[in-house]
């Protein structure tokens, strides 16, 4: 029997866990999951200053048609990240204050959409992180059937319903659902390790000890040479 179009319940990343790991930048997270999980730059923060954390609520739409977002509004649980694939598509907003208010409202974390939204100074005003593609004034269709809860690619990463997503002004970053918690030891020891390196610079221990080793591995320098 094939999967229905809309999967409801999916096992989503523990509270606790969601909020350990939001006290880390995507970007520590991202380093320590191997240098992956990191959504395509171009979607982006409306505001720099806009963050958030949770689990993936994916949904999948055809270009120009929010039918499936708004009832994956009315499906989300508080904490749920809606994770969108629009298709890259830019010529209609797929979201707007309407339907920002109404995820504000149900306790959605945020919203990451690979496409366009609309009304970004009242967004901004509402202070609800959303990260996207673009913006365009056009509205969208609403007849288009979807999926919801499905896996999905946005800005090139596979997104799995339940999966661990953070955003801030670097961008968005998400890691499996079984993994996040795992990393949470080593994004502690990266913090720390940063920390300690940045304030040896600030004492005047400026030289990176690996580069010389790596500078001699990539041949531009010789064996016993250095800069």
């Amino acid at each position: 029997m094939s999967s229905p179009d809309i999967i409801k319940d999916f096992a989503r990343v523990p509270a606790a866990v969601v909020q350990e790991a939001s006290q880390y930048q995507p970007a520590i997270l991202a380093d320590v999951a191997g240098r992956r999980g990191a959504l395509h730059g171009r979607i982006s923060a409306l505001r720099p200053n806009m963050q958030f954390a949770g689990s993936a609520l994916t949904v999948d739409v055809r270009p120009g048609d929010n039918l499936m977002i708004h009832a994956a509004i009315s499906l989300a649980k508080p904490g749920d990240v809606l994770v969108i694939d629009g298709k890259g598509d830019l010529t209609a907003a797929l979201m707007g204050t309407i339907m920002m208010n109404a995820c504000k409202q149900v306790g959605i974390a945020g919203v990451v959409i690979d496409g366009a939204v609309r009304d970004t100074l009242e967004i901004e005003d509402m202070g609800f992180p959303v990260f996207a593609a673009g913006f365009n004034p056009n509205g969208p269709t609403k007849l288009v059937p979807g999926r919801i809860g499905h896996p999905v690619t946005v800005g090139g990463v596979a997104v799995r319903a339940g999966d661990f997503v953070i955003g801030d002004a670097d961008g968005v970053v998400v890691v499996e659902r079984e993994k996040i918690e795992s990393l949470l030891p080593l994004a502690a020891k990266k913090v720390a390790d940063e920390t300690a390196r940045i304030a040896a610079i600030k004492k005047g221990d400026t030289a990176a000890k690996w580069l010389v080793p790596a500078l001699v591995a990539a041949g531009v320098l010789r064996q016993g040479e250095s800069l």
